[in-house]
């Protein structure tokens, strides 16, 4: 077949399925109000890569209300942050990150009965807003505030009480907003030691896990029956202590959901001895280089156990926090580590989220990253894995190529040389449909 036969049956076959809905394949659209008819799997596709706007709203301590004036801003700067700007979140754009995560302490300032504080209500809803205006998206959860969800084993009822109340008052705050704006279930608390010990057998470890799936099912229920634009609104799922290998395991379950909206977070700091420690601790030593091959193999385990785990079964996922200090940290490891680990996370469908603080990555005063090389390393990963990613014919690059092999492949069945790229739409099947999303890829890149 010719090259003029090929393209006039592309063309034909775009036409033809044209008048699918258009919608379910169009991403951009206004952030404000608008719930799109697209999947959870493309809505974090779309995201690119983001960043967290930590130690901020989620400050918490009741020294913070002893000592404080008394306002939002007393809890918002009480952990080393300034008070967050518009120019801020802008620049968080500016420098490519697709979505900001804005973890919250809900319990600050609450008044009886668990009821969240209109001041800050509204505060963590102007910061949202600047987020959507800024044409990102953005990410609340319940995040650790003051560890009050460690009380759920031995006060059950209290617990799932609050934790009720708290996200009813956050679904109504929040239901005109669009689909830019996703929930997220919890932070990392899920999931207890006294009830399951890790590290010392199973017993209780059916228990614990129970626990978390019942919090997460009631999470999705009370998102579900709220009102407004809630009904629709794509949701992630805290994973079991946000643990990888945790959450990968069987007892693990993600909730039921009608909408089939959710996706299911992760952390990772892997290797703790350099992600997490700046000096050593009773519990281990702190090491100042990453980098090695074990270090590598590791971190392509712990992705590629995601990957079949959730991804490949069409349950999509997103890394809501991965970072490392930098104090007593080499500066070639730290990049070489954050970009590694994005990387390997966005080449396997995953959505990384840098964890950031005030003074380390992002410099809240001149609204860019302090590391120029590092921001270069980022920027460049998804670029470079969306053209990895329509690679049909396998020769390192996406050109007119690739939808000759999938249209060749379509109509006579012949050698599809990278199978796993040609699924577009994540259905599992390999059709038109997808030619159809190739196409519309290609024209972009024109």
């Amino acid at each position: 077949m010719n090259k003029t036969k090929i393209a006039s049956l592309i063309a034909s076959t775009v036409m033809a399925f044209s008048a699918l809905s258009a919608s379910s394949f169009t991403i951009n659209a206004d952030s404000s109000g608008i719930m799109r008819d697209i999947s959870t799997m493309e809505l974090v596709r779309d995201m690119g890569i983001g960043i967290n706007l930590g130690n901020t709203m989620e400050s918490c301590g009741d020294w913070i209300g002893q000592w404080g004036d008394g306002t939002v801003s007393s809890y918002e700067t009480a952990w080393g942050s300034p008070v967050i700007t518009q120019n801020m979140i802008q620049g968080y754009a500016e420098e490519g990150f697709g979505v900001l995560r804005i973890p919250v302490a809900w319990s600050n300032m609450m008044g009886d009965n668990y009821t969240i504080n209109s001041q800050y209500m509204s505060r963590i809803q102007e910061l949202v807003d600047w987020t959507l205006e800024a044409n990102m998206y953005a990410i609340i959860n319940i995040h650790y505030d003051n560890g009050w969800v460690n009380s759920f084993p031995d006060n059950k009822d209290e617990s799932m009480k609050r934790y009720t109340r708290m996200w009813e008052q956050i679904c109504d705050g929040f239901e005109n907003y669009g689909d830019h704006l996703i929930f997220e279930s919890q932070n990392e608390e899920l999931g207890w030691e006294s009830l399951w010990n890790p590290w010392g057998g199973t017993d209780g470890k059916a228990e614990s896990y129970a626990l978390v799936n019942e919090i997460n099912q009631k999470f999705v229920d009370i998102v579900r029956n709220s009102g407004g634009n809630n009904e629709e609104r794509h949701l992630l799922i805290s994973g079991y202590n946000t643990s990888i290998e945790r959450t990968c395991d069987p007892l693990f379950k993600m909730p039921d959901d009608p909408m089939n909206r959710c996706a299911v977070s992760v952390h990772y700091y892997t290797p703790a001895s350099f992600a997490i420690l700046e000096e050593d601790a009773d519990w281990g030593k702190a090491i100042s280089t990453w980098g090695t091959e074990a270090d590598f193999a590791e971190l392509y385990q712990q992705m590629d156990m995601m990957k079949t785990t959730f991804i490949d079964k069409g349950i999509p996922v997103i890394i809501g926090e991965y970072g490392c200090p930098i104090k007593n940290k080499e500066p070639d490891s730290v990049r070489l580590f954050l970009s590694s680990v994005c990387k390997e996370a966005y080449e396997r469908q995953l959505c990384p989220i840098m964890w950031d603080i005030t003074g380390i990555q992002y410099n809240r005063d001149t609204c860019e990253l302090n590391d120029k090389e590092l921001k270069e390393l980022l920027m460049a990963i998804p670029e470079k894995s969306e053209s990895v990613k329509y690679d049909i014919n396998n020769d390192g690059k996406f050109s007119i190529a690739d939808l000759v092999n999938l249209n060749t492949w379509i109509i006579r069945s012949g050698e599809l040389k990278n199978s796993s790229a040609a699924d577009l739409n994540n259905d599992g099947e390999i059709d038109s449909f997808d030619l159809v999303l190739l196409r519309q890829e290609f024209v972009k890149q024109l």
